[in-house]
């Protein structure tokens, strides 16, 4: 028997008490802190959520040696991204859906429950009880990834000790806390900035729009236009002031030969067809 929607009490849970929490760093304040932080959300987010979930788990744009793939996905559960299968389903089901009632964080209701308040409450599709399947097939057929998927809160709460030990209580708040909460912040610009403020390189069925300062904060994910355009393009920007750095990551895997078949922007006329090709997928 499957639930009905309601609010999720664990989200409202979790993402209220990390916050609270966070709000202690001010506190611990030190530069060594504030590096960790910093590299945490501007090199490692990008590496293990724009490039491992998103762009290879989620939207298969090219394809990686098991080891690289498998390390990606365990970077991005020691962030707190969140188990994996879930992400990839919910936001494959953001792109069949985007901006109708069916959208997980539909912005036609607003920025605010774009952003965060969507988070609050249980998706009706998530509800049913067989997203996971029906969104993630490829995931849930993959042992590591299922393994990963049920385990990922034992891995990422095991980062908080290991923070400790190294720096104390104040690199826990800073490297755990603050960053997990500003990378978060971060991601969900992507939802609802990028859908209201920007500009628009292709005439997509939603509202997406490139947003410039989501594209800096986000390494390139805020280019969010272009990625409706083509969802299975590895690079996100594709004007030349639409710098991408987690394509470059993608570009440096490549020139290592870890990974192959990197999906680069198709001709203007294109899109419309690799489009199609995705939400029919």
């Amino acid at each position: 028997m499957t639930s009905k929607p309601g609010l999720n009490h664990v989200n409202i849970f979790w993402i209220t008490s990390i916050h609270i929490v966070a709000l202690a760093s001010i506190f611990y304040f030190s530069w060594t802190n504030l590096i960790v932080c910093l590299v945490g959300v501007f090199l490692l987010a990008p590496l293990g959520i724009n490039v491992g979930y998103h762009r290879l788990l989620c939207h298969r744009a090219f394809v990686a040696d098991t080891w690289l793939r498998n390390s990606l996905a365990v970077l991005g559960v020691l962030l707190g991204a969140g188990p994996p299968m879930h992400w990839v389903a919910m936001h494959r089901m953001h792109h069949r859906y985007s901006d109708t009632d069916k959208d997980p964080h539909n912005s036609n209701l607003g920025f605010w429950y774009s952003h965060i308040l969507h988070l609050f409450r249980k998706d009706e599709q998530e509800a049913s009880g067989n997203y996971l399947e029906r969104y993630a097939p490829d995931l849930a057929a993959d042992p590591f990834m299922v393994k990963l998927n049920r385990y990922w809160i034992w891995l990422a709460f095991a980062t908080l000790p290991a923070l400790y030990f190294v720096g104390g209580l104040g690199l826990v708040l800073w490297g755990g806390f603050l960053r997990l909460m500003f990378t978060w912040h971060i991601m969900w610009f992507v939802n609802s900035a990028s859908h209201m403020w920007g500009y628009r390189n292709y005439p997509t069925r939603d509202k997406t729009v490139n947003c410039w300062w989501v594209g800096i904060l986000a390494a390139g994910e805020g280019w969010h236009n272009n990625h409706h355009a083509i969802p299975n393009c590895a690079a996100h920007g594709h004007k030349w002031w639409e710098f991408d750095i987690s394509f470059q990551f993608i570009r440096l895997f490549e020139f290592f030969g870890w990974v192959r078949d990197v999906k680069r922007p198709p001709t203007s006329s294109q899109f419309v067809d690799a489009e199609a090709a995705f939400l029919q997928s």
